[in-house]
């Protein structure tokens, strides 16, 4: 569902919540300052309104021209801290010292620029025909996931900062409405997914499809290292809609999995329905295509959305993200955990 045109919800007229432009979901948040400590305030005094566009939106929301941000990371989690209760500490969740940021504990810096040296996903090989020139849809795009879906519970929300970026025509980030995804199936269909959960592992564990194609061993894993299992049909804790919820082929358990109950291993019957899912739920349709401008924040809902990224010229540019992770609300799936 594409929220209506707002074109103020202040009283004041300090900010307005518009429509993205060609897409069925997600919003723009724009204010009529660029000091950051005047958005904090304007955010802080309507986040109850911001909240509802946000949600209406399918959890998917823009703020542009944030640039102050970079000489004040500590306003970027402040900002987080308006959409949950807690924002991850990087430094006490057996993170990477290479992603810390210097001096925000809560900030994950992804960049292909040492100490971080993450690259970029491989190029594209082939054209594409829709409106954005890039492949979108899975399996010609293959990172599609939801951050940090291995954890039990999940995180609920991360947002996003833009604070070096290659020419917008590169390094852009997908993202697909898993909600409007499982409102188009089959009603059957939805009902035989409801019943059925997901396998989710770390990357690194050698439980991916690829890992188990190429018959990597497999190893004893650490307690934090877990395989955890969720719902495909998850029921947003706030708006009660129904959304996917799947994940790319290298965050998920083809060893056990990827789906319970169903046939294991990288060709088995689970293993097609995930394909299957993600190769629906990353239609064009269900598809917002976002070029990265300096300063852009994008806070996106993970209970519902998928995103991935996409290549860049990385022996040309630099590519500098700065991430927080929001949690506190995963549903009552996850009561008590």
């Amino acid at each position: 569902m594409q929220p209506g045109p707002v074109t103020s919800l202040s009283s004041a007229s300090e900010y307005r919540v518009i429509p993205l432009e060609d897409n069925d979901f997600g919003v723009r948040l724009e204010f009529d300052t660029r000091d950051i400590n005047s958005v904090l305030r304007i955010c802080r005094d309507n986040i109850g309104s911001i909240l509802e566009a946000f949600y209406a939106a399918h959890g998917l929301m823009l703020l542009g021209e944030l640039q102050q941000m970079r000489e004040q990371p500590r306003a970027l989690v402040e900002l987080s801290r308006l959409f949950g209760p807690e924002v991850e500490n990087y430094r006490q969740t057996l993170t990477s010292p290479r992603f810390f940021h210097q001096s925000v504990d809560e900030i994950l810096v992804l960049s292909n620029a040492p100490p971080c040296n993450h690259p970029p996903p491989p190029k594209a090989t082939f054209a594409s025909d829709n409106h954005s020139g890039l492949p979108l849809r899975f399996p010609h795009q293959v990172n599609w996931h939801t951050d940090q879906s291995y954890r039990r519970p999940p995180p609920d929300i991360t947002l996003l900062l833009a604070v070096e970026t290659p020419p917008s025509d590169q390094g852009q980030t997908l993202f697909a409405d898993c909600t409007a995804a499982c409102a188009a199936l089959d009603p059957d269909r939805r009902r035989q997914l409801e019943s059925l959960q997901g396998i989710h592992a770390p990357s690194w564990i050698g439980r991916s499809r690829e890992a188990v194609k190429n018959h990597t061993p497999v190893l004893a894993l650490l307690p934090h290292q877990l395989p955890q299992r969720h719902p495909l049909v998850r029921r947003h804790p706030v708006t009660g809609e129904p959304s996917l919820y799947i994940c790319e082929e290298k965050q998920m358990d083809y060893v056990d999995g990827p789906v319970v109950g169903l046939e294991t291993g990288a060709d088995g019957a689970g293993a097609r329905l995930i394909r299957e899912l993600l190769s629906h739920a990353t239609r064009e349709e269900f598809v917002y295509v976002h070029e990265w401008r300096t300063g852009d924040l994008v806070i996106a809902d993970n209970r519902n959305l998928l995103h991935c990224a996409t290549w860049y010229d990385a022996e040309s540019y630099t590519r500098l993200m700065w991430r927080t992770t929001v949690m506190g609300n995963p549903g009552e799936e996850y009561h008590g955990e």
